[in-house]
């Protein structure tokens, strides 16, 4: 686990990390999109990349935010793990039990079935950064595709994989958060309370699911800050208080 603690749900076989509370700048940020086109202007853009900075108010305006701590998956939900709580669930996407189970009409079947919540977006991109201020947590380089991870039941990988918080994959998958989609960050909280309403939800990531990239700038996905609109189908990386393992709410034990 990389030396750092961890707590597994017993029943589910789910990992969790605890993610520290602080203050980040959340959005996409001037730098970053600076970085971007220096990315672009030394040829490492497939396509244009107008529409990415056209859209890029979706993202803005940056903002400091306060988040506490709380625990959040090591990694998306897998097949197996879902299949704990929706025995029937099928995966046409996945290659294997231990791949990330991708949900379309039973997301909300398996938040009922689960004792864990979604993220809300503000959680989902403090734990992605990881304290970096970056394209992702690796830096400003142009993220490559064996960056995705979409199994993982290569322990080893995964550790790899993993950012100073803890959490792997950050990005691969298509992950659903709390948040009802709005197109921008205007008048957001300043804390970690996840936005509600009526209509889809906000999800984060999805360069994973797009793989093999088709040299469509699917890169962009991985990008700490980068959010789009729920359309069909998603991963769920479920986060839980800091004190339900204290308090006997998910049955866990420490992993060293």
């Amino acid at each position: 686990m990389a030396g750092r603690p961890a707590w597994r749900h017993l029943p589910s076989g789910v990992v969790f990390r605890a993610v520290p509370g602080g203050t980040f700048r959340m959005g996409l940020s001037d730098a970053e999109l600076d970085a971007v086109r220096a990315i672009e202007r030394a040829g490492g853009a497939d396509g244009d990349l107008e529409p990415f900075f056209a859209g890029a108010a979706r993202a803005r305006p940056v903002r400091e935010v306060r988040v506490g701590p709380f625990l959040i998956a090591r990694h998306p939900l897998t097949v197996a793990q879902v299949r704990h709580w929706l025995p029937e669930y099928e995966d046409s996407f996945a290659v294997s039990d231990s791949s990330t189970a991708r949900l379309e009409g039973d997301v909300d079947d398996l938040l009922e079935a689960m004792p864990f919540r979604l993220p809300g977006e503000t959680e989902w991109e403090y734990a992605a950064r990881a304290g970096t201020t970056t394209l992702t947590f690796r830096g400003n380089g142009r993220p490559d595709e064996d960056q995705v991870l979409d199994d993982f039941a290569d322990e080893e990988r995964t550790a790899a994989a993993e950012n100073a918080f803890g959490p792997a994959a950050m990005g691969s998958a298509n992950e659903i958060c709390a948040d009802v989609w709005i197109p921008d960050f205007t008048d957001a909280p300043r804390d970690a309370r996840p936005r509600t309403g009526d209509g889809p939800r906000v999800v984060r990531g999805g360069a994973g699911d797009l793989s093999p990239w088709q040299c469509c700038d699917e890169w962009l996905l991985l990008l700490s800050a980068t959010r789009c609109e729920f359309q069909d189908f998603t991963a769920v990386r479920p986060v839980a208080p800091v004190d339900a393992v204290r308090v006997g709410k998910a049955p866990a034990r420490v992993l060293p």
